[in-house]
Protein backbone atom coordinates (compact mmCIF):
# COMPACT_ATOMS: atom_id res chain seq x y z
CA UNK A 1 0.00 0.00 0.00
CA UNK A 2 0.76 3.55 -0.65
CA UNK A 3 0.78 5.69 2.18
CA UNK A 4 1.60 9.45 1.43
CA UNK A 5 1.76 10.71 4.89
CA UNK A 6 3.54 9.12 7.89
CA UNK A 7 2.20 7.63 11.33
CA UNK A 8 5.13 9.72 13.30
CA UNK A 9 5.07 13.16 12.02
CA UNK A 10 8.14 13.87 14.59
CA UNK A 11 10.51 11.73 12.29
CA UNK A 12 12.90 13.53 10.41
CA UNK A 13 13.73 11.61 7.69
CA UNK A 14 12.30 10.65 4.42
CA UNK A 15 11.31 7.88 1.99
CA UNK A 16 11.60 6.42 -1.53
CA UNK A 17 8.92 5.53 -3.56
CA UNK A 18 9.94 3.34 -6.81
CA UNK A 19 7.13 3.35 -9.80
CA UNK A 20 8.32 0.25 -12.19
CA UNK A 21 7.11 -1.36 -15.21
CA UNK A 22 7.38 -1.88 -18.71
CA UNK A 23 7.37 0.91 -21.47
CA UNK A 24 3.94 2.35 -21.87
CA UNK A 25 2.54 1.28 -18.60
CA UNK A 26 2.08 4.67 -17.72
CA UNK A 27 5.43 5.51 -15.50
CA UNK A 28 5.80 8.73 -15.49
CA UNK A 29 2.87 9.86 -15.61
CA UNK A 30 2.23 8.71 -12.40
CA UNK A 31 5.12 10.11 -11.34
CA UNK A 32 3.98 13.22 -12.70
CA UNK A 33 0.46 12.86 -10.66
CA UNK A 34 2.40 12.50 -7.36
CA UNK A 35 5.23 15.55 -8.17
CA UNK A 36 2.25 18.23 -9.43
CA UNK A 37 0.08 17.47 -6.40
CA UNK A 38 3.53 17.87 -3.91
CA UNK A 39 3.85 21.13 -6.47
CA UNK A 40 0.24 22.29 -5.38
CA UNK A 41 0.90 21.69 -1.85
CA UNK A 42 3.45 24.39 -1.63
CA UNK A 43 6.06 21.94 -1.14
CA UNK A 44 9.29 22.96 -3.11
CA UNK A 45 9.69 20.12 -5.44
CA UNK A 46 12.96 19.39 -7.97
CA UNK A 47 12.31 17.11 -10.86
CA UNK A 48 15.99 15.03 -12.65
CA UNK A 49 16.27 12.79 -15.74
CA UNK A 50 19.35 11.86 -17.29
CA UNK A 51 20.59 13.52 -20.21
CA UNK A 52 20.74 11.08 -22.55
CA UNK A 53 16.76 11.15 -22.85
CA UNK A 54 15.80 13.58 -25.29
CA UNK A 55 12.59 11.72 -27.12
CA UNK A 56 10.34 14.57 -26.58
CA UNK A 57 12.41 17.55 -24.66
CA UNK A 58 15.40 18.02 -23.49
CA UNK A 59 14.52 19.45 -20.58
CA UNK A 60 10.96 18.62 -19.68
CA UNK A 61 9.61 15.22 -18.66
CA UNK A 62 7.37 14.18 -21.26
CA UNK A 63 4.95 10.99 -20.65
CA UNK A 64 3.33 8.99 -23.72
CA UNK A 65 -0.09 10.69 -23.47
CA UNK A 66 2.38 14.06 -23.09
CA UNK A 67 1.69 15.24 -20.09
CA UNK A 68 4.47 17.19 -19.00
CA UNK A 69 6.76 18.93 -16.23
CA UNK A 70 9.72 20.87 -16.01
CA UNK A 71 12.80 18.82 -14.96
CA UNK A 72 16.47 19.29 -15.23
CA UNK A 73 18.91 16.49 -17.18
CA UNK A 74 22.19 15.86 -15.08
CA UNK A 75 25.11 13.18 -17.05
CA UNK A 76 25.45 11.95 -13.78
CA UNK A 77 23.69 10.95 -10.57
CA UNK A 78 26.03 12.31 -8.83
CA UNK A 79 25.16 16.13 -9.75
CA UNK A 80 21.57 15.45 -7.80
CA UNK A 81 22.02 15.76 -4.47
CA UNK A 82 23.51 19.64 -5.05
CA UNK A 83 21.19 20.35 -7.03
CA UNK A 84 18.56 19.06 -4.49
CA UNK A 85 19.67 21.17 -1.53
CA UNK A 86 16.33 22.42 0.55
CA UNK A 87 13.68 20.37 -1.39
CA UNK A 88 11.13 19.01 0.01
CA UNK A 89 10.32 16.02 -2.85
CA UNK A 90 12.84 15.09 -5.22
CA UNK A 91 11.67 13.57 -8.54
CA UNK A 92 13.65 11.10 -10.83
CA UNK A 93 12.72 9.84 -14.29
CA UNK A 94 14.28 7.06 -16.33
CA UNK A 95 16.31 6.12 -13.55
CA UNK A 96 17.60 2.94 -14.96
CA UNK A 97 19.66 5.12 -17.73
CA UNK A 98 21.68 6.46 -14.67
CA UNK A 99 24.31 4.54 -13.05
CA UNK A 100 24.82 2.32 -10.06
CA UNK A 101 25.48 5.54 -7.93
CA UNK A 102 21.61 6.37 -8.00
CA UNK A 103 20.92 4.49 -5.17
CA UNK A 104 23.15 5.93 -2.79
CA UNK A 105 22.12 9.26 -4.18
CA UNK A 106 18.49 8.72 -2.99
CA UNK A 107 19.00 7.18 -0.30
CA UNK A 108 21.10 10.01 0.94
CA UNK A 109 18.11 12.50 0.20
CA UNK A 110 15.81 10.24 2.21
CA UNK A 111 18.10 10.11 5.15
CA UNK A 112 18.14 13.93 4.89
CA UNK A 113 14.40 13.75 5.31
CA UNK A 114 13.19 14.29 1.33
CA UNK A 115 10.38 12.25 -0.60
CA UNK A 116 12.46 11.20 -2.88
CA UNK A 117 10.04 9.63 -6.21
CA UNK A 118 11.71 7.33 -9.01
CA UNK A 119 10.41 6.13 -11.87
CA UNK A 120 12.40 3.66 -14.12
CA UNK A 121 12.09 0.28 -16.14
CA UNK A 122 12.30 -2.33 -13.73
CA UNK A 123 13.00 -5.33 -17.18
CA UNK A 124 15.21 -4.60 -20.47
CA UNK A 125 14.36 -5.76 -23.75
CA UNK A 126 15.92 -8.75 -22.98
CA UNK A 127 13.63 -9.65 -20.28
CA UNK A 128 16.57 -8.78 -17.32
CA UNK A 129 16.73 -6.44 -13.81
CA UNK A 130 17.55 -2.71 -15.46
CA UNK A 131 20.63 -1.54 -13.93
CA UNK A 132 20.12 0.00 -10.52
CA UNK A 133 16.54 -0.33 -10.46
CA UNK A 134 16.66 -3.72 -8.58
CA UNK A 135 18.49 -2.23 -5.71
CA UNK A 136 16.34 1.02 -5.77
CA UNK A 137 13.38 -1.26 -5.37
CA UNK A 138 15.06 -3.35 -2.67
CA UNK A 139 15.69 0.02 -0.28
CA UNK A 140 12.57 1.54 -1.09
CA UNK A 141 9.59 2.17 1.39
CA UNK A 142 7.41 1.97 -1.37
CA UNK A 143 7.09 0.02 -4.66
CA UNK A 144 4.40 0.65 -7.38
CA UNK A 145 4.33 -1.60 -10.10
CA UNK A 146 2.27 -0.72 -13.22
CA UNK A 147 1.68 -2.48 -16.42
CA UNK A 148 0.79 -1.82 -20.08
CA UNK A 149 -1.55 -3.47 -22.41
CA UNK A 150 0.04 -6.14 -24.19
CA UNK A 151 -0.69 -5.50 -28.00
CA UNK A 152 -0.87 -8.78 -28.85
CA UNK A 153 -3.09 -10.26 -26.48
CA UNK A 154 -5.06 -7.80 -24.45
CA UNK A 155 -3.80 -9.07 -21.11
CA UNK A 156 -1.61 -7.50 -18.52
CA UNK A 157 2.06 -6.61 -20.19
CA UNK A 158 5.24 -6.47 -18.24
CA UNK A 159 7.67 -6.58 -20.79
CA UNK A 160 9.36 -4.53 -23.40
CA UNK A 161 9.50 -6.31 -26.84
CA UNK A 162 12.18 -4.60 -29.36
CA UNK A 163 11.36 -4.89 -32.71
CA UNK A 164 14.21 -2.83 -33.56
CA UNK A 165 17.18 -5.01 -34.60
CA UNK A 166 19.79 -3.88 -32.20
CA UNK A 167 21.36 -5.67 -29.19
CA UNK A 168 22.20 -2.35 -27.19
CA UNK A 169 20.85 -2.39 -23.52
CA UNK A 170 20.28 1.22 -24.00
CA UNK A 171 18.36 2.38 -27.32
CA UNK A 172 15.85 5.23 -27.08
CA UNK A 173 12.59 4.33 -28.61
CA UNK A 174 8.86 4.68 -28.80
CA UNK A 175 6.08 2.40 -30.81
CA UNK A 176 8.19 2.13 -33.95
CA UNK A 177 11.00 0.69 -31.42
CA UNK A 178 8.85 -1.53 -28.63
CA UNK A 179 6.06 -2.73 -27.84
CA UNK A 180 4.33 -4.16 -24.59
CA UNK A 181 3.86 -7.67 -24.55
CA UNK A 182 2.67 -10.23 -21.82
CA UNK A 183 4.43 -13.13 -20.42
CA UNK A 184 3.13 -15.82 -23.13
CA UNK A 185 3.63 -13.26 -26.04
CA UNK A 186 6.99 -12.32 -25.03
CA UNK A 187 8.22 -15.71 -24.66
CA UNK A 188 6.71 -16.14 -28.48
CA UNK A 189 8.26 -13.28 -29.78
CA UNK A 190 11.81 -14.43 -28.61
CA UNK A 191 11.38 -18.06 -29.28
CA UNK A 192 10.42 -16.45 -32.86
CA UNK A 193 13.36 -14.39 -33.25
CA UNK A 194 15.93 -16.81 -32.35
CA UNK A 195 14.45 -19.21 -34.72
CA UNK A 196 14.71 -16.40 -37.51
CA UNK A 197 18.66 -16.45 -36.45
CA UNK A 198 19.41 -19.49 -36.92
CA UNK A 199 21.60 -20.76 -39.89
CA UNK A 200 19.64 -23.41 -41.08
CA UNK A 201 19.98 -25.19 -44.25
CA UNK A 202 18.34 -27.19 -47.18
CA UNK A 203 19.20 -30.37 -48.06
CA UNK A 204 20.93 -29.03 -51.63
CA UNK A 205 22.94 -26.81 -49.20
CA UNK A 206 23.71 -29.99 -47.00
CA UNK A 207 24.83 -32.36 -49.51
CA UNK A 208 26.69 -29.55 -51.05
CA UNK A 209 29.40 -29.02 -47.75
CA UNK A 210 29.21 -32.64 -46.71
CA UNK A 211 31.10 -33.22 -50.60
CA UNK A 212 33.08 -30.49 -49.70
CA UNK A 213 33.83 -31.81 -46.79
CA UNK A 214 34.91 -35.17 -47.86
CA UNK A 215 38.40 -36.20 -48.53
CA UNK A 216 39.48 -36.81 -51.23
CA UNK A 217 40.75 -40.45 -52.81
CA UNK A 218 44.25 -39.39 -54.38
CA UNK A 219 44.21 -42.66 -56.36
Amino acid sequence: MFLENTVNHKEQFGWIEVICGSMFSGKTEELIRRLKRAQFAKQKVEIFKPAVDTRYDEEMVVSHDSNQIRSTPVPAAANIPMLADGCDVVGIDEAQFFDDEIVQVCNDLANRGIRVIVAGLDMDFKGNPFGPMPNLMATAEYVTKVHAVCTRTGNLAQYSYRKAQSEDIVMLGETEEYEPLSRAAYFKAMLRDRLRKMDVETPEEITTNNARQTPQDPN
